[in-house]
């Protein structure tokens, strides 16, 4: 399928982590929006997503982050992986964060999970085969607080999203990052990762940008390259955004993927 650019860029300077949901109900035309792009979003090999519609609190375990259990979620979307593909892990952090950018758009608040919850749990309600494992969940709904949190981060009410400065998060290649790379790079540079380790650095060519995982705390037993799979769609958003229309090539560990323009 071709990326809804436009609304999903848009949803990266929106989205943000809630885990706490209210009982107002999801509106049945966006779980459909939701399950269609389930089936249909599967960029790479070896990742798929499916839509539980089942409220089950029982899914979720432990403190994530700072901010406690995630509670109430009417609904989740559950990330599974093929254990026989070598790029799994980036293959499903893209996908993944496609289908959270698209809950952004569609007003919905989510929350990438990847430590703790019950696999197990999630296994019985969904069909898996042998060699698949659920590798994550996000919890899909609304958040408990009254007030709109999307509405206010645009107003300038909320905190700003806590990230390194870009310059930190470049590699030295002795070249300058031109206008479609800064786009790329300032919307990779906001993805979502494990307790915020922001573990990816980029490596600039003449006509693509490499991504790079920098190896930090295993937080929570999270791959690092599913880390970078979500940046390497934030980047690539940034850079179809401003024109710079390329294609992915996979690579070997330290080295995640680049991004080469037609």
């Amino acid at each position: 399928m071709t990326l809804p650019v436009d609304p999903w860029y848009q949803s990266i300077f929106v989205r943000h982590s809630e885990r706490l949901y209210s009982s107002r109900p999801v509106a049945e035309k966006d779980l459909s929006e939701l399950d269609k792009l389930c089936e249909e979003f599967r960029p790479f090999a070896g990742s798929r997503a499916k839509l539980v519609r089942n409220p089950l609190d029982d899914v979720f375990k432990g403190i994530v982050g700072s901010y406690g259990k995630v509670r109430n979620a009417p609904h989740y979307v559950a990330f599974i992986g093929d254990t026989n593909s070598p790029t799994v892990e980036e293959a499903l952090g893209y996908m993944g964060e496609g289908i959270i950018l698209e809950a952004t758009a569609l007003g919905l608040n989510t929350c990438w999970v990847a430590g703790f919850f019950r696999p197990e749990r999630v296994m019985e309600e969904i069909d898996v085969s042998k060699d698949e494992v659920v590798m994550a969940v996000t919890p899909i709904g609304y958040a408990e607080e009254e007030h709109d949190r999307i509405e206010s981060l645009r107003s300038g009410r909320e905190k700003p999203h806590r990230r390194h400065e870009l310059e930190s998060l470049i590699m030295e290649s002795g070249l300058a990052p031109k206008d479609w790379m800064r786009t790329g790079l300032e919307a990779a540079r906001l993805a979502p990762s494990a307790a915020n380790r922001q573990p990816w650095r980029f490596r600039l060519g003449e006509d693509s940008v490499l991504i790079e995982h920098l190896r930090t705390k295993n937080y929570f037993r999270v791959p690092y390259r599913l880390d970078c799979g979500i940046a390497m769609l934030h980047f690539e958003l940034g850079a179809l955004v401003a024109g710079a229309s390329g294609n992915w090539t996979v690579l070997q560990s330290p080295s995640v993927a680049e991004y080469r323009i037609a």
